[in-house]
């Protein structure tokens, strides 16, 4: 009978840890994502904080330099090493917001980064707060 005891002790054990483990996976942006819609790839990392991401892989056959920026003086820096997101805080779970520089437009949009699963995480950005769209990103091996 307390063998029994022992044994339920360690799988409940047992079962707390892996899923504190699988939380803390699920959680965890930080690390190199490809954008399914160009084949870029952006590195989140932490920054202070909040969560930072730059570019570390061109879009096929996109720009080279930030052509479209709104702020004329900022049109000649090159898109590699591109910070789009700086500071985001957190926001929950697995989730953070803040602001997202897109390259392809020039322009700023309301964003969230939010992790889904180990090797997935959902990219939002909106306008307005009401026009959003969402796109799905996997970690890069």
């Amino acid at each position: 009978m307390k063998s029994i005891a022992i044994a339920a002790g360690l799988l409940i054990g047992l079962a707390m840890t892996s899923s504190k483990v699988a939380a803390q996976a699920a959680e965890d942006v930080v690390g190199v994502w490809l954008n399914p819609e160009n084949q870029s790839n952006v590195e989140f990392y932490r920054c202070g904080e909040g969560l930072c991401g730059k570019i570390t892989k061109l879009a096929t056959g996109g720009a080279t330099i930030d052509e479209k920026n709104a702020e004329a003086d900022k049109r000649g820096r090159p898109i590699m090493g591109l910070v789009i997101m700086e500071g985001a805080k957190k926001a929950g779970p697995a989730k953070w917001s803040g602001n997202l520089y897109n390259p392809t437009d020039g322009k700023t949009y309301a964003g969230s980064v939010a992790v889904k699963a180990k090797d997935t995480l959902e990219l939002s950005g909106c306008v307005a707060l009401v026009l959003c769209r969402t796109t799905s990103w996997t970690r890069v091996k």
